[in-house]
C-alpha cells in the first residue's frame, strides 16, 4: 500500500508535483483546507502556507534594491517553503548580484579608460566574463519551474545541480589562471605602473565580489541551493584575485616587487580551498547525499505518527534545492486497507510539515511481521542486491 500526494490531486505526470503543498498552485497555496489525521485530529491550514498574508512585495528595480537591505520573514507557522517562491528568490539573488558585478566591472572599466592599464583591462574583462556565469544557474532555476513530463517524471530540478558542476569548473579555471599568471610574473617580472590606480581598482573589484559572494551564499543556504552557494564561492574567488592585485601593489610601494606574484600564489592556494568546498557540496548533491539532521527529522516525524509501529525504510534526497522522500512504515497487520491508507496519508502530511524544503513523499505501508512470515518474500532475490535498503549513521 503506497500513498503519494493528497487525494484528488493529479499525479506527477499530469501536474509535475505530487505533493499536497504544490508550489505551482495558481493561487499561491493561499486557501484554507483541512486534513483529518489517523488519530482523529483535524489540522487546518489557512493562509500561513502562502505569501498572500497581507503584505505586497514591491516589484521592478525598487523591489530588487529593497530586497537587499530589508530582512524578509514570515510567521513561524510557515515552516514549509514554497518551492516556487524559493526558485524566485534564487533568481532574484542572481539578478541583483549580476547587476552588482556589472557595476563593479564598469567601475573598473572607467579606471582602465583613464589610465590605459593593460593589466587592469585584463582583470576587468575577467570580471565581466565571470559575472555572466550566473546566467546558466539562472536558466536552471527557470527550468526547475517546469512541470514534469512523461520523460522527465521528476521534473527539471537537477538542472540546478548541473549548473553547479559548471560553476565548480569555473572556480577551477580561476585557480589555474591565477597560478599561471603568478608563476609567469615570477619568471618574467614586469614593472607595475600607476600603482595607486591599481590599488583603487583592486579594492573596487574585491569589495564588489565579496558583497555578491555574501549575498549569494546567504540566499543559497536559506533556500537549500548548493549551486547558488557554489556561485557565491566563485564570486569570492574573484574577490581574492582582486585582493591579490592590491597586496601586490602595496608590496611594490614597499620596495618588494616580487610581492605581486608571491601574493598571487597565495591567493591560488586560497582558491583551491574554496574549490574543494564547492566541489564537495556539488558532488554530494549529485550522489543524493543529504544532511543527517534532515533524516533524523523525518524519522522522528514518522515514528510519532499514530498507528506507525516502526520505520522499515527511509530515503531522502535533494533535487536542486528541493527535497523528496520515500518511506516504508510498519503497521498492525490486522487493520484494513482504508485505515492503512489513512496512516500513510498522515505520515506524508507530517513529513511535509516537519522536514524543511520537502515537497513530496511516497509512503509505503507494510504489515508488521508477528508470525515469522516474510510479507516481501517474492522480492527477496531482488532485495539481496538492492542498494540503500535502510539508513545507517556514518
Amino acid at each position: 500500500m503506497t500513498a503519494a500526494g493528497h487525494p484528488n490531486q493529479p499525479d506527477n505526470v499530469s501536474s509535475g508535483r505530487a505533493s499536497g503543498h504544490d508550489p505551482g498552485d495558481a493561487d499561491g497555496h493561499n486557501r484554507s483546507h483541512g486534513h483529518d489525521h489517523a488519530d482523529g485530529r483535524t489540522h487546518d491550514h489557512g493562509s500561513d502556507h502562502g505569501h498572500g498574508n497581507g503584505h505586497d512585495h514591491p516589484r521592478g528595480l525598487t523591489g530588487l534594491l529593497a530586497s537587499v537591505f530589508r530582512r524578509h520573514s514570515h510567521d513561524s507557522a510557515d515552516s514549509i517553503d514554497s518551492a516556487l517562491e524559493t526558485s524566485r528568490e534564487g533568481v532574484r539573488a542572481l539578478k541583483i548580484s549580476l547587476v552588482a558585478l556589472m557595476i563593479t566591472a564598469f567601475a573598473q572599466a572607467v579606471v582602465v579608460y583613464f589610465t590605459g592599464s593593460v593589466a587592469l583591462l585584463a582583470d576587468t574583462i575577467h570580471n565581466f566574463s565571470d559575472a555572466l556565469t550566473a546566467v546558466p544557474l539562472w536558466i536552471a532555476f527557470v527550468l526547475g519551474r517546469r512541470a514534469a513530463s512523461r520523460r522527465y517524471t521528476y521534473g527539471y530540478d537537477r538542472a540546478e545541480d548541473l549548473a553547479g558542476v559548471f560553476i565548480v569548473f569555473m572556480i577551477a579555471l580561476s585557480a589555474v589562471v591565477a597560478g599561471y599568471e603568478s608563476i609567469r610574473r615570477l619568471i618574467d617580472p614586469q614593472p607595475l605602473t600607476n600603482v595607486g590606480v591599481v590599488i583603487a581598482a583592486g579594492l573596487i573589484g574585491a569589495a564588489g565580489n565579496e558583497l555578491v559572494a555574501l549575498y549569494r551564499i546567504r540566499v543559497g543556504r536559506k533556500i537549500g541551493s548548493a549551486a547558488l552557494v557554489a556561485d557565491g564561492l566563485h564570486a569570492r574567488t574573484d574577490g581574492f584575485t582582486s585582493l591579490a592585485v592590491v597586496f601586490g601593489a602595496l608590496g611594490v610601494l614597499a620596495g618588494f616587487p616580487l610581492a605581486d606574484p608571491l601574493v598571487g600564489l597565495g591567493i591560488t592556494v586560497a582558491i583551491l580551498f574554496v574549490l574543494k568546498g564547492a566541489a564537495t557540496d556539488i558532488f554530494r548533491r549529485l550522489m543524493d547525499s543529504v544532511e543527517p539532521e534532515l533524516v533524523d527529522a523525518a524519522e522522528t516525524s514518522i515514528s510519532t505518527a499514530p498507528g506507525v509501529l516502526g520505520v522499515e525504510r527511509l530515503r531522502v534526497r535533494w533535487t536542486g534545492h528541493r527535497l523528496r522522500a520515500e518511506a516504508a512504515v510498519l503497521v498492525d497487520p490486522d487493520i484494513g486497507v482504508i485505515q492503512g491508507h489513512a496512516i500513510a496519508v498522515d505520515v506524508h502530511h507530517r513529513l511535509l510539515h516537519d522536514v524543511p524544503r520537502l515537497i513530496d513523499a511516497t509512503v509505503h505501508v507494510s504489515p508488521l511481521d508477528r508470525g515469522g512470515h516474510d510479507h516481501h518474500a517474492a522480492l527477496a532475490h531482488h532485495r539481496a542486491v538492492e542498494p540503500g535498503a535502510g539508513t545507517t549513521r556514518d
